[in-house]
């Protein structure tokens, strides 16, 4: 053990300093509560919300097309980002639930003042891959590809991506394209979503 005498410094400030309150600032995906939406995100305000709905997925190393339910929210607190989470589940054919599927997080990052039409957009996954896309934002869609893909030693090997966002009638559809397991770009995923929140 260092006495005080052999470290002058001391204790850090915090060690003994009482707990703090929860987080304080809010974060929402409801327009019309909490902050208000930073003005370079104005260009994405039709994304921020809480959209729910169903999709269809496949892969040529799969031996089967899948059907899935998948949740994604969009939401902000005030500064220039977007907070994105996605979570989803395999419905079998009577459309219930199987088992919980892939989950996302990650954020989007108009590039600027939000004058102009590119985005960043920065993903990770429980399954050790970490996905860096730079994409244009046109009205109502944006598309994006990697422009960096990291992954764990044990990751499945993933080399890049590409996706396709759109606001169509209200509801958000999307469309997703991978690189992956010796395959070249091939469809993935695709989904529609309806807004339930926001």
């Amino acid at each position: 053990m260092v006495s005080e005498e052999e470290n002058p410094i001391g204790p850090p400030p915090w060690l003994n300093a009482p707990p703090v309150e929860p987080y304080p600032f809010e974060e929402t995906y409801d327009l019309r509560h909490g902050p208000d939406l930073h003005p370079s995100l104005l260009g994405l305000l039709p994304y921020v919300g809480l959209w729910r709905g169903r999709g269809r997925g496949g892969y040529p190393t799969l031996e089967a097309d899948f059907d899935y339910g998948q949740e994604v929210k969009i939401s902000h607190d005030g500064r220039p980002f977007l907070f994105y989470e996605s979570r989803s589940w395999i419905l079998d054919e009577e459309s219930k639930p199987v088992r919980p599927a892939m989950r996302e997080l990650g954020w989007w990052r108009p590039v600027g003042d939000g004058q102009g039409d590119e985005i960043e957009v920065l993903l990770t996954n429980p399954t050790g891959v970490l996905e860096l896309y730079i994409g244009r934002i046109d009205g109502l869609k944006i598309e994006m590809a990697t422009d960096f893909v990291a992954r764990t030693p044990t990751a499945k090997e993933v080399r890049a991506g590409h996706r396709l966002y759109g606001i169509i009638e209200g509801a958000l559809l999307y469309a997703q394209e991978m690189a992956a397991e010796g395959q070249p770009m091939s469809p993935h995923l695709s989904a529609r979503l309806l807004r339930v929140g926001g």
